[in-house]
């Protein structure tokens, strides 16, 4: 399936967010029909260290819904990474407009995770880097929220 390109998530340092959303969703494609169960999913950050140790509350969030992301390590993100996506998801304007400032050229498919909920919902998804479990836990819980409407664009997009 690597024809088809990989879904890349996107935040600022790639410890907290990033790799939180690159579990669930890696997790919810698992439970789909190929091609879709087959599709990479990776995550960068635009202002990323290398192999830097994803946060302790990141990790412990994610094990409490049964998802084990205790060995990812930072990366930055790349114009061959994002070259090779399928679907780039940001977790902020800011990260979008960093990309599309950088990227020579800027991917055609690049979202925001909560870009697909409902017009009310709130599109951005704030950094807990620093703050306790419970603020990554929040984090967390809003990922999840947008996963189903993310699958569905995903879907398009096969």
């Amino acid at each position: 399936m690597s024809d088809l390109g990989h879904i890349l998530i996107v935040c600022t340092a790639n410890i907290c967010r990033s790799p939180m959303g690159e579990g669930l969703i890696r997790h919810a494609l698992s439970a789909e029909a190929e091609p879709l169960k087959s599709l990479k999913v990776i995550s960068a950050g635009v202002a990323a260290g290398e192999n830097i140790e994803i946060s302790e509350n990141s990790v412990v969030s994610l094990k409490k819904v049964g998802i084990d992301m205790a060995d990812h390590l930072s990366q930055p993100t790349t114009q061959k990474l994002l070259d090779e996506s399928l679907l780039v998801i940001c977790m902020t304007e800011s990260h979008r407009a960093v990309i599309h400032l950088q990227a020579e050229p800027p991917p055609a498919e690049l979202r925001l995770f909560r870009e697909f909920m409902p017009r009310e919902a709130e599109k951005e998804v704030p950094d807990p880097y620093g703050g306790p479990l419970k603020l990554y836990e929040i984090c967390r819980d809003e990922l999840v929220e947008a996963v189903p409407s993310l699958i569905a664009h995903i879907k398009t997009l096969i």
